[in-house]
């Protein structure tokens, strides 16, 4: 079997002989560690940050992400409104205003997260202004080149996935545009706000990708949530039933109507309480499993049984401890996974600079022996 078929194969549930090595990437400031390393100023891609494509100086496996444009057309204008020695407050695109730190920012990425002070939907005036910046006829939601890509992607042996990582949510929508704090008093204040957003960016898409699902078959689609804390969810099932099942409904019907049979969904800390709700509505894959939250892949495939497909869940900070620790983490993970099948191994988010790079080919090569690679 190829890389593809294996990837179906795991994405059913099922254990296979060869497992994909997928990786999320790593900071700005890990890259800059690791070069100061001994890793080759050189090695392929590998300043890009994005590992999601595969990366071949640490042996990562190719895939490939349809990345339509899912964004505001026309942007915001971005404006510097503050700047210090210290700090940047700016407006960007996407309407949100930020306080960031300058120190410490190495190839974009900061060591603490941007503070958000304004988000560009308040009311229902404000969401006509932004609701007009989302036209999915605009010719330049596609490449210009689709078409030709399109083609190329139908003999291959690696996976296609529709829009690329952390492009497309429902929740995590409705907090961009409206803030974590603003949105959840929302749900409660002006809920008919919230439900005509919700069918609106359910419309949007729907009608975005249906070029894109006649063109080609895709392998899975993934919708970016990440909607949780280390203490729970920020919305629990009531409002889940209440505002989010049906549209999730409507995107994952047409998406299996077009035999895209794995739903995945990325989450950041601790999902535990609804994922039973989207399971429910046919999302069958669920990472990259926080460990800080106690996201153990191991908990959840005994409690949720190998019908929910799993992918990450190897703890960073482990990796950062060295060889014992790496050791300890993988064997008492990977062996059990990997043998009833349905699970992916991968860091449990970004890799920080706490990674030496000794520490991260350590983990590397012994995940790659554990996987049964050759």
């Amino acid at each position: 079997m190829n890389h593809r078929e294996c990837l179906q194969k795991i994405l059913t549930g099922q254990s296979t002989s060869w497992t994909p090595n997928y990786e999320l990437g790593c900071w700005g400031q890990t890259v800059e560690r690791w070069f100061s390393e001994g890793l080759p100023q050189d090695a392929t891609y590998i300043g890009r940050i994005d590992m999601f494509e595969g990366e071949p100086y640490f042996r990562l496996d190719r895939r490939a992400f349809d990345r339509l444009d899912v964004g505001m057309h026309p942007p915001f204008d971005c404006e510097v409104l503050e700047e210090t020695d210290r700090y940047l407050i700016a407006r960007h695109g996407n309407g949100i205003v930020t306080k960031a730190l300058k120190e410490g920012t190495v190839r974009g990425t900061r060591m603490s997260m941007d503070a958000y002070l304004s988000h560009p939907v308040i009311d229902r005036a404000s969401w006509l202004d932004v609701r007009r910046r989302y036209d999915p006829k605009a010719v330049w939601r596609y490449p210009f080149w689709w078409d030709e890509m399109a083609r190329s992607w139908r003999n291959r042996d690696y996976p296609v996935v529709l829009l690329g990582n952390g492009t497309f949510g429902l929740y995590s929508q409705l907090r961009s545009w409206c803030g974590t704090e603003e949105i959840s008093y929302m749900f409660y204040d002006q809920p008919e706000l919230v439900d005509e957003m919700l069918e609106f960016h359910t419309d949007f898409f729907l009608e975005l990708v249906e070029r894109a699902l006649h063109g080609v078959q895709y392998d899975y689609f993934n919708f970016f949530e990440d909607c949780a804390g280390k203490g729970g969810p920020l919305f629990g099932p009531q409002l889940f039933d209440r505002f989010f099942r049906r549209h999730y409904q409507r995107i994952i019907d047409r998406l299996q109507r077009a035999g895209i049979r794995s739903i995945w969904l990325d989450c950041d800390g601790d999902m535990e309480a609804l994922i039973p709700c989207w399971t429910d509505v046919g999302v069958n894959m669920l990472w990259p499993l926080e460990q800080a939250s106690g996201m153990d892949p191991v908990r959840l495939r005994k409690k949720f049984g190998k019908g929910l497909c799993l992918s990450g869940g190897i703890d960073k900070r482990e990796i950062a401890k060295g060889p014992e620790a790496i050791e300890r983490e993988l064997r008492a993970k990977l062996p059990p996974l990997l043998e009833q099948g349905g699970y992916i191994p991968c860091v449990d988010h970004t890799a920080d600079p706490d990674i030496s790079l000794d520490n991260m080919k350590y983990y590397l090569e012994l995940k790659w022996k554990l996987m049964g690679r050759r």
